[in-house]
């Protein structure tokens, strides 16, 4: 892959992740919908859960759009994001693109692992 689209590519899939970390910090409420249930049942208090995941999105994000070690930011992105898909399949209509992101950081590993 060339290194504009691998660029591309890598900020295309680090923006997907800087705008949730955006919006749990701004509204979490609105984005504490598609943690699932069983986490968030887990005793940890739902402030400190969306920071969490607020902060795990943000460096995947900044993993990612760094390219250092490419392979293990976009298998995490890839595993994460089929996961958000499947614990919330009653809300395909919404999160159907993510499978798509799922697919081009499935790529993105793809690609590192092959060179």
């Amino acid at each position: 892959m060339g290194r504009i689209s691998s660029f591309l590519l890598r900020l295309g899939l680090a923006f997907a992740f800087l705008y949730p970390a955006y919006g749990f910090w701004k509204s979490p409420t609105d984005w504490v919908g598609y943690v699932p249930q069983f986490v968030q049942t887990s005793g940890i208090p739902e402030g400190t859960l969306m920071l969490v995941l607020a902060v795990f999105h943000l460096a995947i994000a900044l993993w990612i759009l760094s390219g250092w070690r490419i392979f293990i930011p976009s298998l995490i992105a890839t595993v994460f994001l089929f996961s958000v898909v499947y614990f919330n399949w009653n809300q395909i209509d919404i999160l159907f693109r993510d499978i798509s992101l799922a697919l081009a950081s499935l790529a993105l590993a793809w690609d590192a692992r092959r060179a």
